[in-house]
């Protein structure tokens, strides 16, 4: 059951990243992985993690996660104004 828990944590966590990087700031994006970079460097210095290697392996994988839904946050930001310009371009010739 704890791990359904944890599992719902991290969909959550990405859901809000994505709407965080589909902002038209794109600092918005940055509160997820400086807060589990914060987060995760916490409970390595309280020793919760006593691995250094285990350590740096989490966060890799974490960032490269995060990473990956800001790049699709970016994208789809990029096509939704594009699709509006180009909406805006053909009421324009008519």
């Amino acid at each position: 059951m704890a791990d359904f828990y944890r599992i719902f944590i991290i969909v959550g966590v990405l859901a809000v990243h994505y709407f965080f990087s589909t902002r038209n700031s794109i600092f918005w994006g940055a509160i997820m992985p400086v807060a589990y970079f914060v987060y995760l460097t916490w409970t390595f210095v309280t020793n919760r993690l006593e691995s250094t290697i285990g350590y740096i392996l989490i966060l890799l994988i974490g960032m490269l996660f995060l990473i990956a839904e800001w790049s699709r946050g970016r994208k789809s930001l990029h096509e939704k104004r594009k699709r509006e310009l180009d909406k805006m371009t053909t009421h324009d010739l008519i």
